[in-house]
């Protein structure tokens, strides 16, 4: 049988899914640049994913880097990818074997393997922005390995852009990569990188825009943290319903429950907190938050 050309494949592709009865996933093929020449009204973004021994930025360590520079302009349009960053790293402890089974990084393969935080911080210098996704994961690690990630704001493409408002079904990458008509090998740092890259790069289905300007409108945002200290015990299944999440305070925050919003809605959840949690007006830390702490410990 003769061996179909690309070209050949395509077509057929093309002319299923103009039946209407399929649906046709073709592999992510990122779109690179050859090098970024600075040009007015771009910016270079840095899409980053780390897998790690665990959750706990605290007490679990990063097992592979992988950080995809992207150019982009003020208006949400990616030009294209530029040569990433990429390396595996030894842990001070044996990867768990669940960790390999879901990353297929095993410890024969970062045996011996290490990046130093100076070589990070040498390659995330020029980023304006840095998404992840999941960024609320991703920073507390990054963090944690260098402080050069303080210095730069975040956004999460998995948070940043209302993907059930477009009429995707679930946020996770192999998700929106799925609606978005790709497939691609997950669980390797680079590759879901790629992953966020090109979904970013859709046309959303809904509003019409590009979903990177869906993203950087949200990242935007200053957004504020309520603390509600010392709420009832028995308004805990409410407050977690609303959107509230419980922070043990090891991290020098409260000790309580906290809930991120957009600073025009303080003013309204300070009052549902009133009436309906506390039955009385009452004094609670609320934490302002910039694109540049968000994500991190220190909110």
């Amino acid at each position: 049988m003769t061996e179909l050309t690309p070209d050949q494949m395509e077509h057929m592709a093309t002319t299923l899914e103009g039946t209407g009865r399929y649906r046709v996933l073709r592999p992510l093929t990122p779109r690179v640049l050859t090098g970024y020449p600075p040009e007015a009204g771009t910016r270079l973004g840095m899409f980053l994913d780390l897998e790690t021994t665990g959750l706990s930025a605290a007490k679990d360590e990063i097992i592979e880097f992988g950080i995809v520079p992207f150019v982009y302009t003020l208006d949400g349009q990616i030009l294209g990818s530029l040569e990433p960053f990429s390396r595996l790293r030894e842990p001070s402890r044996p990867i768990p074997p669940q960790i390999t089974a879901l990353t297929g990084i095993t410890p024969a393969m970062v045996a011996g393997q290490s990046v130093t935080p100076e070589e990070v911080a040498s390659f995330v210098a020029p980023a304006s922005l840095i998404i992840a996704h999941n960024a609320d994961f991703d920073r507390k690690f990054a963090e944690r390995f260098t402080p050069a990630f303080t210095t730069k704001p975040w956004a999460c493409s998995m948070k940043d852009v209302d993907w059930a408002a477009e009429g995707f079904e679930g946020r996770k990458l192999s998700y929106l990569g799925m609606q978005a008509g790709f497939w691609f090998d997950g669980h390797r740092a680079v590759d879901d990188c790629q992953a966020g890259i090109a979904i970013l790069d859709r046309v959303l289905p809904v509003s019409g825009q590009p979903a990177l300007a869906a993203l950087l409108e949200n990242a935007r945002q200053v957004r504020c943290r309520i603390w509600a200290e010392n709420a009832p015990y028995e308004f805990k299944d409410q407050l977690r319903q609303r959107g509230y999440r419980w922070n043990d305070g090891t991290d020098g925050n409260p000790r309580a429950w906290s809930i991120s919003l957009p600073e025009a809605e303080v003013e309204a959840e300070l009052a549902f907190l009133h009436a309906e949690v506390f039955a009385r007006p009452v004094e609670l830390p609320v934490t302002r938050i910039t694109p540049w702490d968000r994500f991190s410990t220190r909110c």
